[in-house]
């Protein structure tokens, strides 16, 4: 005989309780939305480019340094040479001319751990850019026209031909990141469906590294070398992400 124990009111609103809980629980638990499900399956992979361009232009840093016992007399004389290179370059056409440092200096003797002043070194420092087949002979004519140092020489290319280069980087870092990302798919069975993220980490052309500085004398003969520009590098990344 089975004896049916009865169930009190209390139990059953308890029990009652407890279903009601489990279900609100298992309602709340988030599901994934098709925009995450998506997300979840997804691969991200960066690309590069690199284009090569001919260097047409040549970045130039060059100035007057004179010595004296006095400080105006210093001065002047570097003011007298500088207006005469300023004016021959004026006078060539070339690009970006500007003053990019101008210094005087006391010029010491030091012996035997004593100091005494022996003069005053000035300089003025000017930048200008030229086209590089006219370069060495502006150098050239520069020095004849009172300039004692040259600071430094860099190449680059024009800046329409480092914009349509950077272009063609960011469309090889594209393609060289889809084939990466085709080439681990295919290897777990996997197919690419669509991008669902574009970054462009940029387009750039480094510096141009300068060549090595020099210094001449005022009564410099010739240049020791003629003037010649190489490549330059422009540089693209792109990270897509893809949904497979």
């Amino acid at each position: 005989m089975t004896t049916t124990m009865p169930i009190s009111a209390a139990a059953w609103k308890v029990g009652t309780a407890l279903a009601l809980g489990l279900s609100l629980i298992s309602l709340a638990v988030p599901r994934p939305s098709l925009s995450q499900e998506k997300l979840l399956r997804t691969l991200t992979v960066t690309g590069q480019g690199k284009e090569m361009v001919a260097t047409t232009i040549t970045q130039v840093r060059l100035g007057v340094e004179a010595e004296g016992e006095t400080a105006k007399g210093v001065q002047a004389e570097v003011a007298r040479r500088s207006n005469s290179v300023v004016e021959l370059l004026r006078s060539r056409q070339v690009e970006k001319l500007e003053t990019t440092g101008i210094s005087l200096e006391p010029n010491y003797r030091y012996n035997e751990g004593n100091r005494t002043l022996i003069g005053y070194v000035a300089r003025n420092l000017v930048s200008f850019r030229v086209p590089t087949q006219q370069a060495g002979t502006i150098l050239d004519d520069a020095v004849k026209a009172g300039a004692s140092r040259i600071d430094g020489v860099s190449f680059v290319a024009a800046d329409a031909v480092i914009a349509t280069a950077q272009k063609t980087a960011l469309r090889e870092a594209t393609q060289d990141a889809q084939a990466q990302a085709d080439a681990v798919l295919d290897s777990l069975g996997l197919s690419r469906q669509e991008i669902v993220g574009i970054q462009v980490n940029g387009a750039f052309a480094p510096p141009p590294r300068p060549v090595e500085a020099a210094k001449f004398t005022q009564d410099a003969a010739a240049m020791p070398s003629p003037v010649i520009g190489g490549d330059q590098e422009v540089n693209a990344s792109v990270t897509l992400q893809i949904r497979y």
